[in-house]
């Protein structure tokens, strides 16, 4: 009696895919251009790793990379039962979802560019999607006023301005990624990813060091900046936007989890510590940037893909960790909270 082919495991199939072994070339070739690049040692300002060997930096985003497949077999464990919707049906035809993805990559590029334009302006330095000081240590003295500025452009730009447009289009927040179809499963895949997080951060950071006040209120003001300046323009923009678009694009979860991963990436490009000063800067600066943000990018894509809702990421992977629990102390520090 004949017997069907069984199929093969899931890895195989997996690294199988054209956009997971591109991902993977672009990893390994993206690692080996350092050296040659750098010359044995790294251009940038990045004070909490700067103790660090050369070899030592390119291993970390490896590190986190594995932690983070383990947070997403976590995910899919929890959202094993669940009757995920079709995100790709929430985008328009092709032809439109195209032309839409274009002109926000274009207008993104131009928020990016007047942003820093802005910064070296009114601040010394340009705005990026992060504060100066943001997970590696602060460079300068950042003032409130220029915090208060760098979360009201991205929110603005990035957050608002996107999400007024296409609600105006007609598209609705279902097809926005911005309403849970199981409230139950979100909340507690925000949990589990969040505990995880929080974890993590508390064991290397400096949050516990904090008084009890300057936890309360740093924390509250941490969470309310960053929310602004960097939660909602990368949920907006990436998760509600764009994400449903690439995967009616590409028709592959694996292609449309790789894509939201560099286009998270592709909001860093301007980041305090990064160099333009000359191309092997540059090219050592766009290096570091895929390799520090594609490991939490997947992250978020791979959320939002199992969940279907833009929101579980940000509470879950980005509003309070890494930002609460380790900006804390920089916004405690700039702000003066005794």
């Amino acid at each position: 009696m004949p017997t069907s082919p069984r199929s093969a495991p899931w890895l195989i199939q997996l690294l199988r895919q054209r956009s997971v072994q591109i991902a993977i070339l672009l990893w390994l070739a993206a690692s080996l251009a350092v050296f040659p690049l750098s010359g044995g040692k790294l251009p940038f300002n990045r004070p909490l790793l700067n103790n660090l060997p050369l070899v030592a930096q390119i291993i970390a985003p490896v590190i986190v990379l594995a932690i983070v497949f383990v947070e997403m077999a976590i995910t899919y464990f929890l959202t094993r039962r669940r009757v995920l919707p079709d995100v790709a049906a929430r985008a328009p035809e092709p032809a439109v979802a195209r032309r839409e993805v274009l002109l926000l990559w274009l207008y993104a590029a131009a928020v990016l560019l007047v942003g820093r334009w802005l910064g070296l302006h009114f601040f010394g330095e340009g705005i990026g999607l992060h504060l100066n000081g943001s997970l590696f240590g602060h460079t300068r003295e950042v003032s409130p006023r220029e915090v208060w500025a760098w979360a009201a452009y991205n929110f603005l730009f990035l957050a608002i301005i996107p999400y007024a447009v296409f609600r105006a289009r007609g598209y609705s927040r279902e097809a926005l990624n911005l309403k849970s179809n199981n409230l139950k499963n979100d909340t507690l895949v925000i949990l589990v990813v969040m505990a995880i997080g929080v974890a993590f951060d508390l064991a290397g950071g400096g949050f516990l060091k904090l008084s009890a006040h300057q936890m309360l209120f740093g924390g509250a003001l941490t969470f309310f900046t960053h929310l602004l300046g960097t939660g909602l323009p990368v949920m907006v923009f990436i998760y509600a936007i764009l994400f449903p678009r690439y995967l009616k694009l590409t028709s592959s979860a694996a292609a449309t989890v790789i894509l939201g991963a560099l286009s998270y990436a592709a909001l860093h490009i301007f980041e305090y510590w990064t160099l333009y000063d000359s191309l092997p800067h540059a090219l050592l600066s766009v290096i570091f940037v895929l390799l520090t943000f594609f490991p939490p990018g997947l992250m978020k894509s791979y959320l939002t893909l199992r969940t279907a809702n833009a929101w579980v990421h940000l509470w879950g992977y980005h509003a309070i960790t890494p930002h609460v629990t380790a900006d804390t102390p920089m916004l405690v520090h700039i702000f003066n909270i005794q």
